[in-house]
């Protein structure tokens, strides 16, 4: 990349990644998914490109904080990693929501023709 092309792009930082849940957190977070051919996907700004991360799960935090699980090619190189980040930084952004409503894991919620199991 030459020195013109490389001051063209964005200077964003790379999003951190959030730690678990842990039981010192206090209550849990409350955890929403969607269908699995309907999910949302937000970009992840990755060696020096945006990456398309569709959405596994959203957190939401008593603290009020918002993490997402997202499966993401961190580097282009067709390696899909599943990673969580805090909602907010610079290095996140909104692809494309969904259609379909969220609903919480803990609901029961059939997949296919399989109820999920609690």
């Amino acid at each position: 990349m030459s020195e013109e092309q490389a001051a063209d792009k964005p200077q964003i930082p790379e999003p951190e990644q959030a730690r678990p849940w842990r039981e010192e957190d206090g209550p849990r977070p409350v955890v929403w998914v969607w269908p699995f051919r309907d999910r949302p996907a937000l970009e992840v700004w990755s060696a020096g490109e945006w990456r398309y991360a569709r959405v596994l799960a959203r957190q939401d935090w008593p603290d009020g904080t918002v993490r997402y699980q997202v499966e993401v090619d961190l580097h282009g190189d067709t390696s899909v990693t599943v990673c969580t980040y805090a909602w907010g930084q610079r290095g996140l952004r909104k692809r494309h929501g969904s259609d379909s409503a969220p609903y919480r894991t803990a609901e029961g919620r059939q997949q296919g023709n399989m109820p999920r199991q609690a």
